[in-house]
């Protein structure tokens, strides 16, 4: 269940992240819960994701989150999980080098709890490119490693992401994603995903995303999902 409650390295609404930093002096807030099933039951996380464009190019991350595990065959448990704290910063551009590139390190704090979160620190070294097609298409992708305080290189991951905008209000896209094996003995997993972004308004949107593991999938991925309201101002 400690490697189930393991935060989760996402760019809402999907596993992977993008390069693009929330516009300078803006808001995106995310209320989020997200959740994996496997054999051993399901975890997972509900709290708020706080991201602030600090300055052209570069975003601030803050999320609080509280967690949840229920084990198969056994009662529910909630409790803290790990904070994070992150600074995303892009230094290459799509209009002078053909792609948005950016550098996303994210420190993760101790839960307090090795049942709803991991009970040490831990370090993302990610970096995240994408491209953009005027026709409505786009594509993001990216990767790095996991270091903790207690463990050297605990697990690497990969993934990437295709979307379209749809309509004006409606984005789709689909994901693919690859976690090595980690330092607690959890095997290697690879998954697929679906995720959405619907604008209600200008400030208010709606993300959602269902994923399904293909590797090692009743120890790692039976079903995953993430659902968020985003604000932005």
């Amino acid at each position: 269940m400690v490697a189930l409650a393991e935060p989760a390295h996402a760019g809402p609404p999907f596993i992977s992240d993008d390069p693009e930093p929330t516009p300078s002096g803006q808001f995106e807030i995310y209320a989020f819960n997200n959740g994996t099933n496997t054999r051993h039951g399901t975890a997972g996380e509900t709290g708020i994701d706080f991201n602030y464009g600090a300055a052209p190019d570069l975003q601030l991350t803050a999320t609080l989150p509280g967690g949840f595990a229920q084990r198969t065959g056994g009662g529910a448990s909630f409790g803290p999980s790990n904070v994070e704290l992150a600074a995303k910063y892009r230094f290459l551009h799509q209009d002078t080098f053909g792609l948005d590139v950016a550098f996303f390190p994210r420190l993760f704090l101790p839960s307090g709890s090795n049942i709803t979160g991991d009970n040490s620190a831990s370090l993302l070294l990610p970096v995240r490119v994408e491209k953009d097609w005027k026709s409505g298409w786009s594509a993001f992708r990216g990767g790095g490693c996991v270091f903790s305080a207690i463990r050297r290189a605990d697990f690497c991951l990969t993934g990437a992401v295709l979307t379209y905008q749809l309509t004006p209000e409606l984005q789709i896209g689909a994901e693919l994603f690859h976690r090595t094996a980690d330092a607690h003995g959890t095997p290697a997993s690879s998954s697929v995903g679906a995720g959405w972004r619907y604008d209600l308004n200008k400030n208010v949107h709606l993300l959602g995303y269902l994923g399904r593991g293909i590797e090692n999938a009743d120890e790692t991925n039976r079903y995953s999902w993430y659902t968020s309201v985003l604000f932005t101002f």
